[in-house]
């Protein structure tokens, strides 16, 4: 029997963030859950946010919505310097857990978090919504059916030119500002979904702005076999934030793949073949209906992006930062 023992998931929303509204706008499309109560730092901000998506119960701070016994799971959407806080007292409380990407500032936040969630048998998953998407699920068929034959190389790229805002977030050291955790986390989650989260080497290279933050990095991977990842990332530098996944009969062009509604699949001199997804939600419902199934199957990791592979990926920005000589304050 599941968590939830099959019936719909009650969720509460931890923050009324830009990206805590996006997920819960999206919300209307899940099948498998509902939206049952959004906790904030202040009552008024909660009741804001509850009233605005229509949310039956508005909490003035996490502890008080962590305390209703009737959330199932919450969805944490507050900036990641403050995840591991976050999901530690969710986890204390009962709580399956969907965190919002980066999990957390690096592996050691996100091993105390792993070792409290497994010792006390809950769900916990990072919210890298990109890997539910029909388009990347139709990109993960092509390859599994040996449509570009051997995979050999990874190219991918997120990137953006933000205002110049010391102060602000993306740019903030004490907030763990940068491209690596805020857009580099998608072609290095996209790279490890393809190849695995251990590379054999990793070489990158970072422009360090400055408020002391990487604005702008480039990373090469490889793999055994000789096969290769080229990420790069950015929030003071626009990009095209494209993937390519290149194997030994043709490729596959994915525009966009964050958030990808198409991919397009090359193979030798054949007609290319387009795949469209013509959802009419954002795309953020997938993840938390794969909560919602992770729940009702008893499981407390998804197979789609396991613990362990979470990891891993931190891991890999760690020893990103390492060559960079980028340390967050309080790390040592």
């Amino acid at each position: 029997m599941g968590q939830n023992d099959g019936k719909k998931v009650k969720w509460g929303i931890i923050s009324t963030g830009w990206i805590a509204g996006k997920f819960t706008a999206d919300f209307v499309h899940v099948e498998n859950g509902e939206l049952y109560a959004v906790g904030s730092r202040t009552l008024e901000s909660a009741s804001e946010f509850a009233d605005k998506y229509q949310i039956p119960h508005a909490y003035g701070s996490y502890e008080e919505l962590l305390s209703d016994p009737e959330v199932d799971a919450v969805y944490i959407g507050t900036p990641h310097p403050f995840h591991k806080e976050n999901v530690l007292d969710a986890l204390r409380a009962g709580k399956a857990v969907l965190c919002e990407k980066p999990f957390t500032l690096n592996s050691g936040e996100l091993e105390e978090m792993i070792t409290l969630a497994r010792e006390k048998n809950l769900f916990l998953m990072e919210a890298m919504w990109t890997r539910f998407l029909p388009t990347i699920r139709k990109v993960r068929e092509w390859i599994d059916a040996g449509k570009i034959g051997e995979v050999r190389l990874v190219k991918a790229e997120f990137g953006f030119r933000s205002d110049w805002k010391p102060e602000g977030r993306l740019l903030n050291l004490e907030l763990g500002g940068g491209a690596l955790l805020d857009a580099g986390i998608y072609p290095v989650s996209f790279a490890s979904w393809i190849f695995g989260y251990e590379p054999e080497d990793i070489y990158s290279k970072a422009h360090i702005g400055e408020t002391g933050v990487d604005e702008e990095f480039s990373i090469m991977l490889s793999y055994s076999g000789g096969r290769t990842a080229m990420l790069n990332g950015a929030v003071r530098l626009g990009l095209t934030n494209d993937a390519y996944i290149h194997g030994t009969e043709g490729y596959i062009h994915i525009p966009s793949f964050l958030n990808s509604k198409t991919a397009v699949l090359h193979i030798g001199g054949k007609e290319a073949e387009t795949f469209t997804d013509d959802r009419a939600s954002a795309g953020y419902v997938f993840e938390a209906e794969e909560v919602g199934r992770c729940l009702s199957e008893g499981l407390i990791e998804s197979p789609s992006i396991t613990l362990d592979e979470s990891l891993g990926i931190m891991r890999l920005l760690d020893a990103c930062r390492n060559q960079w000589g980028l340390r967050y304050p309080g790390e040592n």
